[in-house]
């Protein structure tokens, strides 16, 4: 089975984290995620994230670190997922590829349905979202 490699982008912006809906015409129709896309041959994974949210949001990022990086098995393709906090230095946001974007509390997450590859992501945002709190 084939590991496809892609990256995705934690942008949060006054405790609020950016997600992104699959539009109808794409696979997993309706579900919520984080923004990115596939890493191109030669492409590191920040150029990719970069470029992919260029591509889908209209906004230019800057990567402040890595956040975490999953592994899931949708049975028909592994997804290798690398993700990276964000945040936006430029742009107003145009999506192109999604048909819904939203700015969610943090703690609100687990209220959508996201992507099986996301959940880990939203749990690793929680634990450092929370342990800023304290």
């Amino acid at each position: 089975m084939k590991t496809i490699h892609v990256t995705a982008g934690v942008i949060i912006h006054e405790d609020k984290v950016l997600i992104t809906r699959r539009a109808p015409n794409e696979n997993f129709a309706g579900s919520w995620e984080f923004p990115g896309g596939k890493i191109e041959p030669n492409e590191t994974p920040e150029d990719c994230l970069v470029r992919e949210i260029k591509e889908e949001l209209n906004i230019d990022v800057s990567i402040e670190k890595f956040c975490t990086e999953v592994t899931h098995d949708y049975g028909h393709m592994i997804v290798h997922l690398m993700t990276y906090y964000c945040t936006i230095i430029k742009g107003d946001i145009q999506i192109s590829v999604h048909d819904q974007y939203k700015w969610v509390k943090i703690n609100d997450l687990v209220k959508y349905d996201l992507l099986p590859a996301d959940i880990p992501i939203v749990k690793k945002i929680m634990e450092e979202y929370l342990d800023k709190k304290q």
